[in-house]
């Protein structure tokens, strides 16, 4: 199997689905080399996140409201809760792809605060082309031209943003995990602020 052939195409859309962005910027590696073309993983990576968030926001919706009724907390604050949602609906939408480890919780706010499903998909697309821009401009463009006047040329140029992109995205994915996390060792549980 070539990783440069038709099914590239296929595996970038696959993997977008399902996880983001180890196999997009892999793929804006490839692009940055003349592997690939730069349209064709921007399109099958953006189609793909998005397909992946609106699975998880139609599999919730309707539904999550129920499930989060067991929770005397959520309850007590579903109004609030709801009205933040429906306030910063159209930032939470676009955002989703830049949220490493939120975006499944920032998806399914989205179908617990009854966002529009027309709004929720045409923004989440809008928000995953968005996406595959930045991420395939950075690692195939802005990289290797700013690396090149370092000394780094050719793939290398490619691949050290593209790394550099991966470790930031597990960092913030590390990072919120921690702010949801159980309390340690007697440790009070962090708060969620209202803002």
């Amino acid at each position: 199997m070539s990783l440069t052939g038709p099914l590239a195409y296929a595996a970038i859309f696959v993997a977008a689905v399902v996880e983001g962005e180890v196999v997009f910027i892999t793929a804006a590696v490839l692009v940055a080399a003349g592997k690939l073309n730069a349209l064709g993983v921007m399109t099958c990576g953006a189609i793909g996140a998005a397909t992946g968030d609106q699975i998880i926001f139609y599999a919730l919706r309707g539904r999550i409201e129920g499930w989060l009724r067991r929770s005397r907390a959520i309850v007590a604050r579903h109004s609030a809760i709801v009205a933040r949602v429906q306030r910063h609906q159209s930032l939470m939408i676009l955002a989703i792809r830049f949220a490493p480890g939120l975006r499944i919780a920032i998806t399914a706010a989205c179908a617990y605060g009854n966002i529009s499903a027309v709004r929720f998909t045409t923004l989440n697309l809008i928000g995953a082309f968005m996406w595959a821009v930045v991420l395939l401009t950075l690692v195939s463009r802005i990289g290797p031209g700013a690396l090149h006047y370092a000394g780094i040329s050719g793939v290398w140029g490619a691949i050290v943003p593209g790394v550099m992109l991966i470790l930031f995205a597990w960092w913030l994915a590390r990072e919120n995990e921690g702010t949801n996390s159980e309390p340690r060792n007697g440790e009070p549980a962090a708060r969620i602020r209202s803002s």
